[in-house]
């Protein structure tokens, strides 16, 4: 038994947030921007809508793309960093959001390795016969934790959401994961406010080493991708597209080299959204699917890491 994908959707916010504007409240450009990231704009959720608002509507493009009811979810998995409350999880209110009740719901953090650990905790339950239906969302409000002063980490992350649809199938679908994390390396990527007694202890923006975690990033990828590869016994010319987490181009290029894939096989979509962590990932999905680039019967790699450091692949059959 296979956990197949089975329909995809996405969610980005009305707000387009260019870096001209940004260039007008921090010291940047454009220029300075897109040369060494790659991005150029990225969206920024209403002061009302909250991560499971974002979810919601990605959920409701992904039932409608793979054509099935709601009623027809047996699990939920969400995948976020910014969730709506310290509890209840959002992947509760996002069930009650869709109006179906019951079934196991819970949230994923790791971050922008989020939507992988999410993808292949579904997998998993499907492969076990626990879960038939599946849905995996990943959403981020990262503006929320954004120090807009800080020109090293606010021109990068931008708020949306991306979700799949995954059916138990015996035809072939997700054919290998793999999954790692390494806390020594906590340091240099994270956002460590914490409510205590009713304060926040710590500094709640994002904090990042950004060349640190460049070069582990980097190496990280490569490694996790032939592992992924090894483990379905394919070869780097097996994959139709590399999906990855869009966090920075050069880390994109670098991955896609590695794998000896030009980059007219690799789903880019960093440019138009930025950053947005454990959203990343089905959006770029989805704005491959959509565009018609991505076909069935085609191999994807998915990949992607973040702080912890967390990082993981999956390899499936579209």
């Amino acid at each position: 038994m296979y956990a197949r994908l089975i329909g995809t959707g996405s969610y980005l916010p009305e707000k387009i947030l260019t870096n001209a504007e940004l260039a007008t409240r921090v010291e940047t450009s454009d220029e300075w921007i897109a040369s060494r990231t790659g991005i150029r704009e990225r969206r920024i959720a209403a002061e009302h809508q909250m991560t499971s608002d974002l979810a919601l509507k990605a959920v409701e493009r992904a039932l409608e793309s793979a054509g099935i009811a709601r009623e027809e979810i047996d699990l939920l998995i969400v995948a976020t960093t910014t969730p709506d409350n310290t509890f209840p999880s959002t992947a509760c209110l996002l069930q009650e959001k869709l109006g179906v009740h019951g079934f196991p719901a819970f949230d994923v953090q790791a971050v922008c390795a989020g939507f992988v650990y999410a993808l292949t905790t579904a997998n998993a339950m499907i492969k076990s016969g626990v879960a038939k239906c599946a849905v995996v969302v990943g959403a981020e409000k990262l503006s929320s934790i954004v120090d807009w002063n800080d020109r090293g980490t606010c021109v990068l992350f931008g708020d949306g959401a991306g979700a799949v649809v995954l059916k138990a199938s015996e035809t072939p679908g997700i054919l290998s994961t793999q999954l790692h994390a390494d806390g020594r390396y906590s340091g240099i990527l994270k956002a460590e406010g914490r409510v205590n007694h009713g304060a926040v202890v710590g500094n709640p923006f994002i904090y990042m080493e950004g060349n640190a975690v460049f070069k582990f990033a980097v190496r990280a990828l490569a490694d996790v991708a032939e592992k992924t590869l090894a483990a379905a016994g394919l070869q780097k010319s097996d994959i139709d597209w590399l999906v990855p987490h869009q966090a920075n181009l050069r880390i994109i290029e670098s991955t896609a080299k590695h794998l000896g894939l030009p980059m007219e096989q690799v789903i880019v979509t960093v440019d138009k959204h930025g950053n947005t962590s454990a959203a990343s990932i089905p959006l770029a999905l989805d704005e491959g699917v959509k565009s018609g680039r991505i076909k069935p019967g085609q191999t994807l790699l998915l990949e992607g890491i973040g702080g912890g450091f967390a990082w993981g692949s999956v390899l499936l059959k579209f």
